[in-house]
């Protein structure tokens, strides 16, 4: 499972084409494959991925955009017991069964929870990585797109996270303020700071996202994406 930056540099220039990108991304379903035939064969490609991981290089062939090793599977209950966090030694991710996602937070951050009656603004950078396709389809932590980091508002009302894209990659490429249920369950996990210095912890996590709680695209044509998304607090 390799890709190189070439290749999704490519298709990057094909998403910003949005008549293209919706002639690309909603092709219709095969009429003879039902919805379960579609949602067994993304389970399938979603244990494939946990089995074997991904590993994603640059034009230079040699420098790792992404690398996944095989995961390791914890219940909610061992991660809850582990103080709501996973091994990264051990590459864990918890499954929220109830959703099918699963969540590894690499960097809890150094910042604050967003509290109960509290809005915010977050500043997130991503890969976006196509499971079923083995490919990894958007980007704004290179050079080229860079500049468009997704800016989302969030609020906790009594534990009920809601979160909408106002700017960004996902908002621009997906044409839609709508926010992965997947990234909203991991909210409640994340400390929120401000990224002053190289060194700052900023929150870092990794999610495998079934289609169910997908962006519209995948939801729409029913296959899973992995991110790794880096967040901060905006102003």
């Amino acid at each position: 499972m390799k890709r190189q930056l070439g290749y999704y540099l490519a298709l990057f220039a094909t998403f910003f084409s949005f008549s293209t990108f919706s002639s690309v991304m909603l092709c219709s379903c095969d009429d003879e494959e039902t919805y379960a035939e579609l949602r067994d064969t993304e389970n399938k490609a979603i244990a494939s991925f946990i089995k074997k991981g991904c590993v994603v290089k640059a034009e230079d062939g040699v420098t790792e955009i992404l690398h996944i090793d095989p995961i390791r599977e914890i219940s909610e209950a061992q991660f809850y017991a582990q103080d709501s966090t996973t091994n990264v030694e051990n590459n864990e991710y918890v499954l929220f069964a109830g959703s099918g996602v699963y969540m590894q937070i690499v960097r809890q951050g150094s910042g604050d929870y967003i509290k109960d009656g509290e809005s915010a603004q977050v500043v997130c950078r991503f890969h976006e990585y196509n499971i079923s396709s083995d490919s990894l389809q958007l980007s704004n932590r290179v050079a080229a797109y860079e500049q468009l980091p997704d800016i989302m508002n969030v609020s906790n009302t009594s534990g009920t996270y809601t979160a909408s894209f106002t700017s960004g990659l996902m908002y621009s490429a997906y044409q839609s303020a709508s926010v992965p249920g997947g990234w909203i369950i991991a909210l409640p996990f994340v400390r929120l700071g401000r990224q002053f210095s190289a060194d700052s912890e900023v929150a870092k996590i990794r999610l495998i996202v079934p289609s169910t709680e997908g962006q519209q695209y995948a939801s729409n044509n029913v296959y899973a994406c992995f991110y790794e998304i880096i967040m901060q607090r905006g102003r």
